[in-house]
């Protein structure tokens, strides 16, 4: 059998090259079946990250098959057959073969990162053949020895998720030779962030803190991900205090250190908290109190003379806000410029080298953007990092004419935060074609040194870190359209080939539901329970979701139970469990307005799910793998009352009622918050229509402790009634949905009355349905629209896609709230303007009536990522004025910019709105076009409603078919 989905992950040369259960002349064996593995040899004099890892392939070997194999570094006697490992230039026995012509390394020499695997006929004397796993430098033969134990089974996360390794009796690599080039982005790490109270809470109890034997764990996995970066945890850690031996174990591993964004010169913040009483006259000001912190800045830079760093530079303010001010953005700006020069002055002195040679970066987060835009002189061999706007939207990239700097640009993402416009910190709500769109975006902009990403605590991003490190490293391998490929085969190395698309379905799946609306930031009102049955909608994708997932995870075998609870049955049954936790508050207090019986049993609900919220984390933290993730999902996040978590979480506020007998019943209806009787203006259904058809209905339930007794029966033979459930808790309350039948409806605009009777009352509710003219079907067929109310469809229905010099827009599958979104590629493409033919997307649209309509175009919350790029689209119907809407004009371009009150609306849901009014002339089939003005723009949906029309809601309406012409010859009922 043939090995390759792990490898494949990374577009490894060794994807399709192991085998297992083979044996023979064409592979060669790691391990034969006997209980015996090709030893290893590696170099006493090698580099120790390499020798350690070798050591890692040794067990993995035996984790797969039962028998380690035997590690050797003297000199090499006679055997049938080896593993040598090494790195260029210190490898004895590598560089032998290189000198002897029995090993060509000219595809990886000079390279960064680079390595190859080669099988070798006598490379020596008394050795018949040789598998040698060679690096051109240090981190390429760690990540070649990693790429093997991938390859033949060993999940990066077997520790870390608990992902068990298949047994195999026999291991091998097809005789060849595998070259793996250098990285896309230099480096490629994560930030631990917001480590407390989980990270920080796990780590003290299994590790007694943030030390060596933490962070050799942290490193391993790292290095299996082919990272090769770190900003160390920092909210009350700091990496050299908290373990001294910290600094050694990364460099000996191979880890490049950095600090955070507002950590300059590898100083942790709370090394200055610790001591900012004895530091001069305390204040973290440079402007105040430069002796000291220069000299805080000397120390941090001479205790890593010897390690391989990126140094942060610049300043921000005390404890990780901005800086204070000395009166005006230009002096300010000198401030810093003066800051960075003394910076470098320490980094040359201590480093005993030019500052240039170090590598440094700047980061632009938050408020330091404003000094980069305001011009502030940066030497050309440092890094400029950008930021997104904290919940994974780009807010900056290079221009063309930036792009040329020696030191080149880097993002700063973020996949966790605590921070404005909101904390979340609680599990993972980032989808990969999200991070994919941006990131992209990113590569082709040219900010492809550094990448780093905040993580929070590490453990519920399993998923989206790998993908960020794996897009860094071969971005060819993670195209728009191998997502989903790419996602299957990470579900297949955790889980199995068998469970791997059900798996991978979940996976995304939950992601893209938490990302509507991160969970930290649902209430009860997230969800209309009122229009489009939106609430009933969410809660049946959620319950669809746990149900594959508990059917699933009775499918897998004991040993991978844990990993599936950590990886995605935890994720789905907490998740789904707190939106309908919320849902049923909202249908609570809805209970109490409408007078239903049922409102304490909404109530009883919600506490139910409140107590399995901590029942789930409970058993994350203390039953899953023995214990051994502890603390791991203790962050709070239910009851936000502002951006940060609340102290613990707190249940919705709930609503009881006092029932009693004799209270008789109540209606409510489709589109409406109000209950019958007690609402002024009499129930009215929604209009119904041919064009698009639908079901309404009306909930009837009990206000008191009687039984529910009652009749409903409408007065026209083509309404159909059909008793089900409602959407309640309460198990009294009925459901009749509402129908037309079509075929025996009278032509044109017509009404019925359906009236519910009880013993004490009668409630009648009044019901429009307009039935389309024979010439009305023809119109409409093949369109979108209908005869009655808002409509919308997904930006891919277009009938029409138009390229322009070969820029066109093109689907990003699977993106935001869609099964797939529209964006212009290639995303480096000029501006278009409105008079000049664009890339543009056609859509036939039925309009019933003349007036005026709103188009709202659902986008994906991008921001202005190149200056003065305004972020515009031309809407236009048949041959009417083009209506340019622009995101950021100078009016709007404050409130849609980061942290402006228009961003935090954006940021919540995950979505812009972009609005066009039109006037439609005439009653008929017309053409919507939509052209491309500027790049990066992601339509997701559009929307189209009588001015003032449209129902507020979380998605809008729901998708409308296209119009099809009847399956009779009859359009409904002829009554003359």
């Amino acid at each position: 059998m043939i090995g390759g989905f792990a490898a494949g992950l990374l577009a490894s040369p060794l994807a399709a090259a192991v085998r297992f259960g083979e044996t023979g002349k064409s592979v060669f064996p790691l391990a034969s079946g006997n209980g015996k593995a090709t030893p290893i040899h590696v170099d006493l004099g090698e580099l120790p990250g390499v020798r350690r890892a070798a050591g890692d392939l040794a067990t993995d070997i035996g984790r797969v098959t039962g028998a380690p194999a035997q590690i050797l570094s003297g000199p090499i006697a006679a055997v049938e057959r080896i593993v040598i490992v090494g790195s260029l230039g210190h490898s004895p026995a590598v560089d032998a073969l290189v000198r002897a012509g029995r090993l060509n390394v000219d595809a990886i020499r000079g390279k960064w990162e680079a390595f190859l695997v080669e099988t070798v006929a006598h490379p020596m004397p008394g050795v018949a053949e040789a598998l040698v796993i060679v690096g051109s430098d240090k981190r390429g033969a760690i990540y070649g020895i990693y790429d093997v134990s991938r390859a033949i089974g060993v999940s990066p996360w077997y520790w870390w998720a608990d992902v068990p390794v298949v047994r195999r009796d026999h291991v091998g690599v097809a005789y060849g030779r595998y070259v793996q080039n250098s990285p896309a982005v230099r480096y490629r790490g994560i930030f631990l962030n917001d480590e407390a109270p989980c990270l920080s809470g796990w780590t003290t109890e299994k590790f007694g803190g943030m030390n060596r034997e933490f962070y050799g764990r942290l490193f391993e996995l790292m290095l299996r991900l082919r990272a090769n970066y770190l900003w160390p945890a920092m909210w009350n850690n700091a990496f050299v205090e908290d373990d001294p031996g910290n600094p050694a174990l990364a460099e000996d591993f191979g880890i490049v250190m950095g600090s955070s964004h507002h950590e300059p010169m590898m100083r942790a913040h709370k090394e200055w908290t610790d001591r900012q009483a004895h530091l001069g006259n305390g204040q973290w000001n440079y402007a105040t109190n430069r002796p000291v912190i220069h000299e805080f800045f000397r120390e941090g830079i001479a205790r890593n003379r010897d390690n391989e760093v990126v140094v942060t530079i610049g300043m921000r303010g005390d404890g990780d806000v901005a800086l204070e001010s000395t009166g005006s953005l230009q002096s300010d700006i000198g401030l810093l410029e003066g800051i960075i020069a003394d910076q470098r002055g320490i980094i040359a002195r201590e480093m005993g080298r030019p500052a240039s040679s170090v590598p440094q970066v700047w980061v632009l987060f938050t408020e330091v953007l404003k000094y980069y835009d305001g011009g502030l002189k940066l030497p050309d061999d440092v890094t400029v990092m950008f930021s997104d706007d904290n919940v994974g939207n780009l807010r900056r990239l290079p221009t063309p004419a930036e792009r040329s700097r020696s030191g080149g640009y880097g993002i700063y993402f973020h996949m966790d935060m605590h921070g404005g416009p909101f904390s979340y910190q609680w599990i993972n709500s980032n989808p990969l074609p999200k991070i994919w769109e941006q990131m992209n975006l990113a590569l082709d902009y040219g900010a492809d040194r550094i990448w780093i990403a905040n993580v929070g605590d590490l453990k519920p991003l399993e998923l989206p870190i790998e993908f960020f490190i794996a897009m860094a490293w071969n971005p060819a391998a993670v195209t728009k359209d191998k997502i989903a490929g790419w996602t299957r085969n990470w579900a297949a190395e955790q889980f199995g080939a068998d469970h791997a698309d059900e798996a991978a379905y979940l996976l995304s799946r939950y992601a893209k539901y938490n990302a509507w609306c991160k969970p930290e930031q649902l209430n009860p009102a997230t969800f209309s329970l009122e229009h489009f049955r939106e609430a009933e909608r969410v809660w049946a994708a959620w319950d669809e979701l746990v149900a594959r997932a508990t059917v699933l995870d009775q499918r897998l075998r004991p040993d991978q139970r844990d990993a599936f609870f950590e990886l995605v049955l935890y994720p789905v049954l907490a998740c789904a469990n707190l939106t309908q936790m919320y849902i049923a508050a909202a249908r609570n207090r809805r209970a109490a307005e409408q007078g239903r019986a049922s409102v304490d049993a909404e109530a009883a609900e919600v506490r139910r799910r409140f107590a399995r919220d901590r029942e789930l984390s409970d058993r994350y933290n203390h039953v899953l793998a023995g214990g051994k993730w502890d603390h791991m999902m203790d962050q709070t996040h239910i009851g936000y009352f502002d951006w940060y978590p609340p102290v613990r979480n707190i249940m919705p506020p709930l609503t009881e009622a006092d029932v009693t007998p004799g209270e008789g019943f109540g209606v409510s209806v489709d589109g409406a918050r109000e209950g019958w009787p007690g609402y002024y203006l009499p129930p009215a259904l929604p209009v119904l229509d041919s064009l698009s058809p639908r079901t309404s209905f009306i909930d009837v339930f009990p206000r008191g402790s009687d039984p529910l007794a009652v009749s409903v029966i409408a007065d026209q033979p083509w309404v159909t009634l059909t008793l089900g459930k409602a959407f309640s808790a309460g198990d009294r309350d009925r459901r009749y949905a509402v129908e037309v039948d079509w075929s025996r409806a009278p032509v044109g605009r017509s009404t019925a009355a359906i009236t519910v009777k009880g013993a004490d009352r009668s409630i009648i509710v009044s019901l429009v349905a307009i039935c389309a003219t024979a010439e009305q079907v023809r119109a409409a067929t093949g369109a979108h629209g209908g005869l009655a109310g808002p409509f919308s469809f997904p930006a891919t229905a277009s009938s029409r896609r138009t390229a322009v010099r070969g820029i066109s827009w093109e689907a990003i599958p699977d993106y935001g709230r869609e099964a797939a979104a529209l964006s212009v590629f290639p995303v480096t493409a000029p501006s278009f303007n409105a008079d000049t033919p664009a890339p543009s997307l056609e859509y036939a649209v039925y309009f019933a009536e003349v007036g005026s309509y709103t188009i709202d175009l659902v986008t994906g919350p991008t921001l202005e990522v190149q200056p003065g790029r305004r972020l515009s689209v031309a809407v236009s119907v048949d041959a009417q004025p083009v209506e340019v809407l622009t995101v950021f004009t100078d009016e709007r371009r404050t409130a849609e910019d980061f942290l402006g009150v228009a961003h935090a609306v954006n940021a919540r849901v995950n979505a812009r709105i972009m609005r066009a009014s039109i006037n439609v002339p005439t009653a008929g089939r017309h053409t919507l076009k939509l052209a491309m003005i500027d790049p990066t723009l992601v339509i997701e949906r559009v929307i189209v409603a009588k001015m003032g029309g449209l129902p507020a809601s979380f998605f809008g309406p729901p998708d409308h078919a296209l119009i099809r012409a009847p399956s009779t010859a009859s359009t409904g009922a002829d009554i003359s």
